[in-house]
């Protein structure tokens, strides 16, 4: 299997579900003061966490305190204390987007390739709400399929083990 270099990113983004892994000062270069208002509006502990996205795969963007843009994925970091809030977040999933919460970080894949990801554990909410039909795979570590998801389809499912994702 095959997985496309954006794939670095859900590496770093499910890094930061373990814990921060940089701290803020690596990541933000110097003079970036855009980043520096939304670094200083996370609730403690999120930025760190997201900080340890944008270090690890360049070409993302904080565009909320708690929020990272790449093509093809939107990652929402919530403070521990808002387990609710990331699970109806995963919930609610735009037609187009597979969606899925681990631990309290949601991802929205809306861009087919395949998504290494690591660090991924316990159970979550998911949603495949991509066009009727649609198959998602999740796979792992040797590559063979774990489980799919075919569009409408909505669960709870364990991330233990997950290793790469393909949202189509």
């Amino acid at each position: 299997m095959k997985i496309s270099k954006p794939a670095a990113l859900l590496v770093a983004a499910t890094a930061l579900l373990a814990g921060p892994t940089v701290s803020a000062a690596a990541a933000q270069p110097a003079g970036d003061a855009a980043h520096a208002r939304t670094a200083a509006s996370a609730p403690a502990g999120v930025q760190q966490r997201v900080d340890a996205v944008l270090a690890a795969q360049p070409g993302g963007r904080q565009v909320a305190a708690d929020k990272v843009h790449y093509d093809g994925l939107d990652v929402t970091v919530y403070p521990a204390d808002q387990t609710r809030r990331a699970k109806a977040a995963a919930l609610d999933c735009a037609y187009g987007y597979l969606c899925v919460n681990v631990r309290g970080t949601v991802f929205k894949f809306y861009k087919c390739q395949t998504w290494a990801v690591s660090n991924w554990s316990g159970d979550g909410d998911f949603v495949n709400n991509q066009t009727p039909g649609t198959v998602a795979r999740f796979y792992n570590k040797d590559g063979s399929v774990r489980w799919t998801s075919t569009a409408y389809q909505a669960g709870r499912a364990t991330w233990d083990p997950i290793w790469s994702v393909r949202p189509c």
